[in-house]
């Protein structure tokens, strides 16, 4: 397996969508406020195919879908909609590609994991993936070839970046507690045992490590399934803050401990009413590690992300959250050099 450089720590980066239709003025956004770690923004404004799942599905070998009533649906030949996806993620590339002249360090992109694919996408004859143990195994492997030929795209575009993949699991609890419904809506999926919840995890993860990238799985749902990603090979966990419970403490401060790297969610991803200040922020992040049993300090050895993706953002706040992220982030970052010096 090739060596993984490691994960960066002390900045800040954004979950993945931004508002709008414009991609150009995402990519713009994202270089600018987030110089430290920037990502490949997604754009679902401009339609289901620019959306998380129909991005990621663009990257199928040998598997096709196409855009139903009901969603995103398993089909013999590429539909319009696929081919749209592709078109759109091509076109995607291709502006970041033009803007990101001579980036180097960490890059991010996303994709949508195997269980969130599986809640999402339909049979040929209907009702989710999820429910044909020989479908969900065969979308999960479809994507990590296309995951394996994404990652080669993007490394050609952007020569010097040190890429980060993102997967994207916000339906991986509810696949764990059967709580995905089936098509009727009166029953729900039975639950997926965590060693196969692993093993779906880990043909992405090591799809990434094959190329030389380490994968953080993202879920901004509650109760995240610590556990299920340490165990996939994944090199960190990307969770909302506010949602980490009390319980759940000393996973977390295990995981800082050996090393797991950690991205927490600390920014609304629509503006509040009083928007928080940048110190307000990084006081709060300092008080969460202390209550995990740690020195405050240690908050310069996590990431900083928004609560999750800006698609519902305005644009001012967007920007607005992305600053304010990066802002709390070289705060915690500059206290732990001050503390070593």
């Amino acid at each position: 397996m090739t060596n993984l450089h490691p994960l960066p720590t002390g900045v800040a980066t954004g979950v993945g969508s931004m508002p709008g239709e414009d991609v150009a003025e995402a990519v713009r956004v994202v270089l600018g406020e987030l110089p430290d770690f920037p990502h490949l923004p997604e754009v679902p404004g401009r339609s289901e195919p620019a959306s998380m799942v129909g991005r990621s599905l663009a990257l199928l070998v040998e598997l096709a879908v196409d855009l139903q009533p009901a969603g995103w649906r398993l089909t013999g030949g590429p539909g319009l909609d696929q081919r749209r996806a592709v078109s759109l993620l091509a076109q995607d590339l291709d502006t970041f590609e033009e803007q990101a002249q001579g980036l180097a360090g960490p890059l991010k992109l996303q994709v949508a994991g195997p269980w969130t694919l599986a809640a999402t996408v339909e049979r040929p004859r209907g009702d989710k993936v999820l429910a044909d143990h020989g479908a969900r195994r065969e979308l999960a492997q479809s994507m990590a070839v296309g995951l394996s030929d994404h990652l080669r795209d993007l490394r050609r575009r952007v020569p010097d970046a040190d890429l980060v993949l993102q997967i994207d699991e916000p339906a991986l609890p509810a696949v764990l507690a059967a709580k995905i419904p089936t098509a009727s809506g009166f029953g729900r999926h039975r639950s997926v045992d965590v060693a196969k919840a692993v093993e779906g995890l880990r043909w992405y993860v090591e799809a990434a490590a094959a190329e030389g990238v380490p994968a953080v799985v993202h879920c901004c749902a509650a109760d995240v399934p610590l556990d299920v990603v340490t165990r996939s090979g994944a090199r960190g966990v990307s969770v909302d803050a506010g949602l980490i419970g009390r319980p759940e403490y000393d996973g977390y401060a295990a995981a800082l401990d050996d090393g797991f790297g950690l991205w927490l969610g600390v920014v609304p991803g629509t503006a509040p009413a009083s928007p928080p200040a940048a110190d307000a922020v990084a006081d709060r992040v300092r008080r969460l590690v202390e209550d995990w049993g740690h020195d405050p300090e240690r908050a310069s050895q996590l990431v900083l992300t928004p609560t999750c993706g800006l698609a519902g953002a305005s644009p001012a706040w967007s920007r607005q959250a992305l600053e304010i992220t990066r802002t709390a982030a070289r705060q915690l970052s500059a206290e732990d050099g001050r503390m070593g010096s």
